[in-house]
Order: C-alpha cells, then structure tokens, then sequence
C-alpha cells in the first residue's frame, strides 16, 4: 500500500478519490485551505460508507502560497493534484483563476520533486482541449489543446490550458526524473456527498428545483465521479499512464434536452419541475444577463463537440458507467441531500 497526497480534499472529485483510495487500503493525506474544513470532508467521507478517523491526514495548504506543501508532500509515493478553482461564474479578472491553477500546479511539483515523489497526477480537464477551436466534426482526442488566446475564450479553459501547459514544461525541464500524468474530464456528474459539488451537477439541481424555463440548445461530454476518481488511480498506479494525457469521457454530445428526459424517466414524480423542451438562443442568452452560471454557456449555443476516450480504455482498461445511469444517480443523491438523509 501506497502513501498518496490528494490537494483539496473537499472538493467534489478530490472526496471520491479519497474514498476508493482508502477503500483500497491506502494511507492518505489530504490538503485544505482552511483546517475547519477537515469535519466537512470527513462527514463527506461517512456519506460515502468510509470511516476516515484514523486513516486520512490533514494539511493546510493554499495554492497561493508556498507554506504546507513540502510537508504534505514529505514521505509520499503519489500526489493525486486535484485542487484547482471552477466558479459558478465568470470572474471579473481572468487571473483570478489563470494564477491559483498555473502557479498552485507547480508549487505542488515542485514539493513533488523535492519530497521524491515517484509520479504526480493533475486533474485538467476538456476544457485544456476542445476550446478556441474552429468548428469541427472529427472527436478531439488527448493530442489537441486549446488555444488559451483565442478571442472570447472565456478565463476556465484558458486558466485549465495554462496550468496544464505549464506542468507538462516543469517536469520537461525542472522534474528531475517527476513522472506527470494527467486526467482531463468533460462534464462530471455522479453521486454528491456534501454542499460540495461540480458545476455540471449545478445544472441538474436547476432543472430539479425548476429555475430554467426550458432546454438551451447545449450539448455536453459526460462522466461519472467515480469513474473519474477510478481513472485517477488507474493512471497513479500504471507504469504505461506515465508521460500522457487522458480524457475522461463516458459520452459526448449529449444535449441538454436528453438529459432532462432522463430525470424525468428515471426520477418520476420529484422531477416534475423539469422542462423537457428546448428554448431558442435569444432566451438564454437574455437569461445570461442576470445569470453568470448561464453566461458562461453562450459561447456553446448550437454547437456539438466530439471527444474519444479510446485512449483510457485501450491503455488502462478503464470502464466508464453509462452517462444515463450517472444523471439519475447525480438527481437522488441531490435529493437525499435536500431532505438531509
């Protein structure tokens, strides 16, 4: 069994690392900014049938600042680096967002290479490679990258492109023998286990709770947290994940229309308050001027983007649950959630 360090233990993806990381029997440690988080995450954990007293360690540590990382980091096999900022909507400085995930990557790298950490894997995500692209037809595979300048490209995906960038060129010329792999999701959705969740879950507990009169015309790449979590630790422990990019996608394309069909199909009577039709493009793009979650979409209205998760299957063998099954599962933990079970 493995010493593992997963940065921002109270995020959403980070606490389903966690939890198949102690399932396993590894011994983990975990960073937060703030030590009054350690109870939140180890509630988060119980929701997920795991007891962590006495097997998860807490550090505190900021991706702005220097101070906790070498410590955290001391003694470890991996770093599992899964801390990064996604916001509910558009900043108003776009380093708000480029500078915690560029200069937060390589602090933990650096505490990496120092500590002999034998292999880092980040968390990225599709949005450091579908986006600031023409308009295309061919699937994106781990081979693209975004263009970080394109014009409009909103601060996620330029700030999820330059950390990214900027890890692969550390451990290129500064890793001294750091093995880099990294995970890059589309939308993630699955089970939530406390107050924090994804952005992609947000856009289901609206439909639930009936704050969008209907449908934009949006598609998505979709994944489930545990899928996402298994391909994490897939690519930590195979000697053939090191040096490479994997997309973590069980579906793509699927537009919003289906995904409010399948809460209605799956959830019955507690979706009763989801729209099942799509609204035209000036709809939401009015709705966008009160709205910073749905601003955020506009640059997506109408267009539809292929990506392959060939590579993760071929190489690691993973095995993605159907997205169907992962949006109804996202639907009644939301539920248990609300009700306080």
């Amino acid at each position: 069994m493995s010493t593992i360090l997963v940065t921002g233990g109270s995020g959403f993806i980070a606490s389903h690392v966690i939890l198949q990381l102690l399932t396993a029997g590894h011994s983990v440690r975990t960073t937060v900014r703030n030590p009054a988080r350690e109870p939140d995450v180890r509630a988060m954990l119980r929701s997920g049938g795991v007891e962590s007293d006495g097997k998860l360690q807490f550090f505190v540590a900021d991706l702005l600042r220097d101070d906790g990382w070498r410590t955290a980091a001391d003694g470890c096999d991996f770093i599992l680096h899964v801390a990064s900022p996604f916001p509910e909507g558009v900043p108003r400085n776009a380093d708000d967002l480029i500078v915690p995930a560029r200069e937060g990557a390589l602090r933990v790298l650096r505490a990496a290479r120092d500590a002999g950490v034998k292999r880092v894997v980040l968390t990225s995500s599709f949005a450091a490679v579908g986006y600031g692209h023409p308009d295309r037809t061919a699937a994106f595979t781990e081979e693209d990258w975004s263009d970080p300048e394109a014009p409009g490209l909103a601060p996620y995906p330029r700030s999820k492109t330059y950390a990214e960038r900027a890890a692969w060129d550390f451990v290129r010329t500064e890793g001294n023998g750091l093995e880099l792999a990294t995970v890059n999701p589309v939308g993630v959705l699955g089970p939530v286990l406390g107050p924090d969740f994804s952005t992609s879950i947000l856009m289901v507990k609206r439909f639930l709770d009936g704050r969008v009169p209907g449908c934009p015309r949006i598609s998505f790449g979709f994944v489930d947290v545990r899928d996402v979590a298994d391909l994490h630790i897939r690519a930590m422990e195979s000697p053939g994940a090191r040096g490479e990019r994997f997309l973590a996608v069980a579906a793509d394309a699927i537009p919003m229309v289906m995904v409010a069909r399948v809460l209605k199909d799956r959830i019955g009577p507690a979706a009763r308050r989801v729209p099942t039709r799509e609204v035209p493009d000036w709809i939401v793009r009015i709705a966008a001027l009160r709205d910073p979650a749905v601003r955020q979409l506009l640059s997506e209205l109408g267009k539809t983007k292929h990506v392959s998760g060939e590579k993760a299957r071929r190489l690691l063998g993973w095995s993605p649950r159907s997205w169907e099954d992962s949006v109804a599962d996202t639907a009644q933990s939301l539920l248990r959630l609300a009700a306080g079970a």
